[in-house]
């Protein structure tokens, strides 16, 4: 009986884990770019009471055995790589991968993040930016006084200024691609960092032949959030918690029976 109470206390602290992230997909669901993470379960170690295929006799062996499971824990999790879906700003620093790709930013560090954010500005200096300061990479600065910012599906960026009739380009937007995006590192801000289990990023042009997406200028790329799903979740969640904390009164009950036998 000692076993359940645990067994079931390993089950309430996985679903607790399991509500915290359905939260946080939740708190999320106005981000732009955001990822939503979905929760990994894995049961724990067995008991063998009766090892399977174990000797039943000379010339028999157990055919299923007899295992008491420990519980559950949370293993991983997961981000969930689908695209988000896309609105108009008509802001010209707006921008989107329409497809698999990730911006690239230098942190105040030196280390390159990478983001599905495209929510972009210019600093006083006219450089590509994002809303924390931090500088899209291959940089990319703007000329002061620009009348026009166009940014094509393949990343090249051009301006056009007073008196001129023909655009300038001023620059190319690179985006990263990820053997495994699910193994990245998020370190909040809407930023990612590589890891040895996302692997080494792979840069290209947008709409190139590595596969990378395309960017759409003047949209935005919202959160990937079902906030349905998130609800179903949390009620699966919590109706686990509820079925493991009875599991935890009557493993109780069942001890005050015992302990009652001697009065």
């Amino acid at each position: 009986m000692f076993r359940s109470l645990y067994t079931a206390a390993s089950g309430m602290q996985a679903q607790q884990l399991n509500l915290d992230t359905v939260a946080n997909n939740l708190a999320n669901a106005s981000t732009a770019g955001f990822r939503r993470r979905r929760l990994q379960f894995q049961d724990l170690l067995y008991q063998n009471m009766v090892m399977p295929g174990a000797a039943a006799t000379q010339q028999t062996t157990v055919a299923a055995g007899l295992q008491i499971g420990l519980g559950s824990r949370a293993s991983a999790s997961e981000i969930i790589q689908l695209q988000g879906d896309l609105s108009s700003t008509g802001n010209p620093l707006d921008l989107t991968v329409e497809g698999q790709g990730f911006f690239q930013v230098t942190l105040p560090s030196g280390e390159t993040a990478f983001t599905r954010g495209g929510a972009f500005h210019m600093d006083a200096q006219g450089n590509v930016v994002t809303a924390d300061g931090n500088a899209i990479e291959p940089s990319i600065t703007i000329p002061q006084g620009a009348t026009s910012i166009t940014i094509g599906s393949d990343g090249t960026v051009s301006v056009t200024q007073p008196g001129q009739t023909a655009a300038q380009q001023v620059g190319n937007i690179q985006l990263a691609l990820f053997a495994n995006p699910g193994g990245l590192n998020s370190v909040g801000k809407n930023l990612f960092l590589a890891t040895t289990a996302s692997g080494d990023p792979v840069l290209g042009t947008p709409g190139g032949s590595e596969g990378l997406g395309q960017i759409e200028q003047g949209y935005l790329e919202q959160s990937n959030v079902s906030v349905v799903d998130e609800f179903i979740q949390m009620i699966v969640a919590q109706r686990s918690y509820e079925a493991n904390s009875r599991v935890v009164r009557a493993a109780d009950e069942m001890f005050q029976l015992v302990n009652n036998l001697g009065h």
